[in-house]
């Protein structure tokens, strides 16, 4: 996999004017970022060796590079998912491929399930942990000690210091958020009310099917991490309709432009 990554990473600097320093993920229907980037180029997934390809809607598969509040960053707009048949290491090869860019402070976003009754669709959830509900992850199998310990720490899976920066930039721009933690379920089903029910009795706050293995890949590779889930419906037995992906997505793009406005302040502040 190591030489893998290393064509990925060589294909993209080769492509590049900029030298990304951070990297967002973006979620379903999250795309609003994207309009704040300035010098942009554009790598389409299906160009870079190696690399998967998205196959959900609302994932446009391009990584989107340019200057954001005076930064190089680089955005995955759109992610893999294991239910999509990927192995936890091709749904994580991105994140590899980040590391040998150079880059060290990920921020991860996706489009979930609230639990937390207190929240609402739209509620963004500054991710203060996370529950592995899938059935592996990237981890497993022979370690690359070229890129990270055979067992790696999980005390501080996402950053204090990022949290506490996106707090800061949350409360100075008035954009109502949620702390919580979030349980990566593996779908591609709306979990049942029983599993939310048992989700909930375990300690998760959300429920989505994204965003943990590329939280423990990017905590494996010495890497940064903030995620920030953007609550688009209710879990099944505290929503009182049906779920459906489209409403999903459009409950997303509402909330991208609060979402958008955060990142950026963040982004500000990053070192």
């Amino acid at each position: 996999m190591y030489d893998k990554v290393v064509q990925s990473a060589e294909y993209i600097k080769n492509r590049l004017k900029l030298s990304p320093e951070i990297a967002i993920v973006l979620g379903s229907g999250l795309g609003d970022l994207v309009d704040s980037l300035t010098e942009t180029e554009i790598i389409n997934y299906e160009d870079i060796p190696h690399f998967p390809q998205s196959t959900v809607a609302g994932h446009a598969g391009r990584l989107v590079i340019g200057k954001l509040k005076g930064k190089s960053v680089l955005i995955m707009q759109g992610r893999f998912h294991f239910f999509e048949g990927y192995s936890m290491k091709e749904v994580t090869y991105p994140v590899f491929v980040m590391k040998l860019l150079g880059i060290s402070n990920l921020i991860l976003t996706n489009a979930c399930g609230g639990i937390k009754e207190s929240f609402s669709p739209g509620t963004l959830m500054l991710i203060e942990d996370f529950i592995n509900l899938m059935p592996s992850n990237p981890l497993i199998g022979v370690n690359d000690e070229r890129f990270g310990p055979r067992f790696p720490d999980m005390t501080e899976p996402y950053n204090l210091e990022l949290l506490q920066v996106a707090r800061n930039a949350a409360e100075k721009l008035s954009i109502p958020y949620g702390e919580g933690v979030y349980a990566g379920f593996q779908g591609p089903y709306y979990e049942t009310a029983a599993e939310i029910r048992m989700i909930r009795n375990h300690g998760a706050d959300a429920v989505g099917m994204s965003t943990v293995p590329e939280t423990i890949a990017a905590n494996y590779l010495g890497m940064k991490v903030l995620g920030i889930a953007c609550i688009t419906n209710m879990a099944t037995g505290i929503q009182k309709v049906k779920h459906s992906h489209e409403r999903v997505i459009e409950i997303a793009k509402k909330a991208s432009s609060d979402l958008s406005l955060l990142i950026n302040a963040v982004v500000e502040e990053m070192k």
